[in-house]
């Protein structure tokens, strides 16, 4: 709470600043109403260049948006509390990968990559304040402010933070997210960057679910199970955190003249420093679940890497062949533990250090309503090689109807954590010498506001990486000896009939090869129907109705909190539930205001669903909060 409260004050603080010198803080109000630029000039660019303008609209999408990620979680299934991870309902591999990731990834569905970092053009500061309620003591608040001090120069600062108690034992989410940074454009539009420094700490009490006996309760909905707290878990002496710093820079300088515009010759440099850690702390060993550990008491696990990258790369655009670039690159990487793991017949080292150079290129070219895109890396290291292609084409019809379809391959180092893990608990020790994930995709989207949208998708994977359990029952790194082959298709639609609308989305999953490594539901769908309308003069717009969901059973993967992983397994189906939501939500001036009742089911049928093996469904909720733009 104290680094929330912090943050506002930093904002209220810029807010005063931005203001010239002796500018009198007495606004009249409905001057400045009228005097606002238009919405359209507050610009929202990602670190690729891609621009798209402030929102303030009310639409049901707005709704899906409206939770802890701020984006739309369809293919995702909550635990019971705010922060705790996400199981997937699909399959979604980065195919843009040619060095591993850390590992720990069910805590990094909040974490802020480079990718996640905006950059803002704004003709008058803006502040985006977004809040909602969390189960059970706390509260989940996102604050950024933005200013241009003048027309070259925008700053920012945003902190993302949350707290939440949670209705079952031992599951407090505690977490913070400070990303800062600033955009520049010189006079003479030659120079250009980018850059933001970020601090993340995500930290989790973990429980391992509920025990057994336990488990046998919240099926059979016993009454005197109502009050979730009295439940037992199988341990209350745990927590896992993410510790994440990063220093980010991109620029670029045009060595041509601006007002050229047959070509263009730029020479841009991008620079990523990163490090991460994490814990897993307990306070005493639960070797009936874990294994043998090397501590009965303070068990502490902490694994850590650094990451340094640089890529300079030169960039040709030409009216008649399009932009090319050209690039190289080197990254440093120190991943690893103070200490050698010795056990007899064996010995697993602590570090995983060195440097890879690599080669990348792009191509990027407009041809009518034809697009053309394709970019790739390729290591020039046997330590870990690796490369990546994509190269994808679009074509719009009209304002209204495209098409874009494409390919990817990868070939990438399985993340560290599958290479070489320590842990105070002996069977999490390992050093593994596997091969690269070698991946193909082709893909397809088209999308027409008349008729509908429609994705698809058809992967294949070979020496596919994955976490299960060994035949003592212990979680393991695992590779699949055959190929895993994928279809994934999404479609949906708007329906608007004048006060009343629809929207329907619906996917469905084929695992053609590899069931027994990766479990995916054969159906997920999501459906709602809604009333709309102005009230009191159009001072107030709403939308109000229900939300259905509902995804088919299937071998849900279970968690493991040492690792802050999910694993595979195959002895028990989950799912094949449906929840509905009831929502209101309105429209006042530029702030969004949110009101759910979540899981009605569980006021009819008391709720007895998982979100993983012994990890329970959210139970019947009432949640609000807002979305609230302030300019000045």
């Amino acid at each position: 709470m104290r680094k929330i409260l912090f943050c506002l004050f930093i904002l209220c603080s810029f807010q005063s600043w931005s203001q010239a010198p002796g500018e009198s803080q007495r606004i009249d109000a409905s001057k400045k109403k009228d005097s606002m630029p238009p919405i359209e000039d507050y610009k929202i660019i990602s670190v690729k260049n891609d621009t798209v303008h402030l929102d303030t609209t009310l639409t049901i999408l707005k709704d899906y948006n409206f939770n802890y990620l701020r984006k739309d979680n369809f293919e995702l299934l909550s635990f019971s509390n705010t922060g705790q991870p996400y199981n997937s309902l699909s399959l979604d591999r980065k195919y843009k990968n040619a060095f591993p990731e850390f590992g720990a990834r069910a805590k990094h569905f909040n974490f802020f990559e480079v990718e996640d970092v905006n950059y803002y053009h704004v003709p008058t500061p803006m502040t985006d304040l977004y809040f909602k309620t969390v189960p059970e003591q706390g509260q989940q608040l996102d604050a950024l402010f933005t200013v241009n001090t003048s027309k070259n120069f925008n700053l920012f600062i945003g902190y993302k933070g949350t707290r939440a108690l949670g209705r079952y034992q031992n599951i407090k989410t505690s977490a913070g997210n400070l990303r800062l940074g600033f955009s520049y454009d010189s006079d003479n539009a030659k120079y250009h960057a980018k850059a933001h420094f970020a601090s993340q700490d995500l930290a989790n009490e973990e429980n391992g679910g509920l025990d057994s006996l336990s488990v046998e309760q919240y099926i059979a909905r016993e009454e005197e199970f109502d009050d979730r707290s009295v439940l037992s878990v199988n341990f209350e002496n745990a927590e896992n955190t993410l510790y994440g710093k990063r220093f980010f820079l991109d620029h670029e300088y045009i060595l041509t003249r601006v007002t050229d515009s047959t070509n263009m010759l730029s020479i841009s440099h991008e620079f990523d420093y990163s490090y991460k850690k994490y814990v897993y702390d307990q306070e005493s060993a639960v070797n009936d679940i874990f294994g043998e550990s090397f501590e009965s008491s303070n068990l502490r696990d902490e694994t850590r890497m650094k990451r340094l990258f640089n890529e300079v790369s030169a960039n040709y655009a030409n009216k008649i062949l399009g932009k090319l670039s050209f690039g190289a690159g080197y990254t440093k990487y120190d991943y690893g533990y103070n200490s050698v793991f010795i056990k007899p017949g064996d010995t697993i080292g602590n570090r995983l250090n060195g440097g890879v150079l690599h080669i990348a290129g792009a191509y990027n070219k407009k041809i009518g309503g034809f697009a053309l895109n394709a970019e790739g890396r390729l290591n020039l290291s046997d330590e870990f090689s690796g490369n990546y292609l994509e190269a994808r084409a679009s074509y719009s019809f009209n304002k209204d109807n495209s098409i874009l379809f494409g390919l990817n391959q990868n070939s990438s180092a399985p993340n560290f954590n599958f290479l070489l893990y320590q842990s105070d608990y002996l069977n999490y020790n390992w050093q593994n010498d596997f091969d690269n994930e070698i991946s193909q995709k082709l893909f397809a989207d088209f999308r027409s506001k008349k008729l509908f949208d429609v994705s698809g998708s058809l992967e294949q994977i070979e020496n596919y990486t994955y976490f299960s359990t060994d035949e003592n029952g212990f979680v393991k790194p695992f590779q699949a000896g055959s190929q895993v082959r994928y279809l994934k298709l999404r479609a949906e639609k708007e329906i608007d009939l004048g006060l009343f609308g629809a929207y329907n989305t619906i996917m469905y999953q084929n695992v053609f090869e590899g069931l027994d490594v990766l479990n995916l539901p054969e159906f997920v769908t999501r459906n709602s129907i809604y009333y709309k309308d102005f009230w009191f003069d159009e001072a107030l717009y709403l939308q109000t109705g229900f939300t259905f969901k509902y995804f088919s059973k299937y071998e849900m993967n279970d968690y493991d909190p040492v690792l802050a992983e999910f694993y595979v397994q195959n002895s028990q189906e989950l799912g094949g539930y449906p929840v509905v939501d009831y929502f209101f939500n309105a429209k006042v001036d530029k702030a969004r205001i949110f009101f759910k009742l979540e899981n009605l089911n569980d006021l009819i049928e008391q709720n007895n669903n998982f979100s993983a093996p012994g990890y329970p469904y959210t139970d019947f909720l009432v949640r609000f909060g807002l979305v609230w733009n302030l300019f000045l």
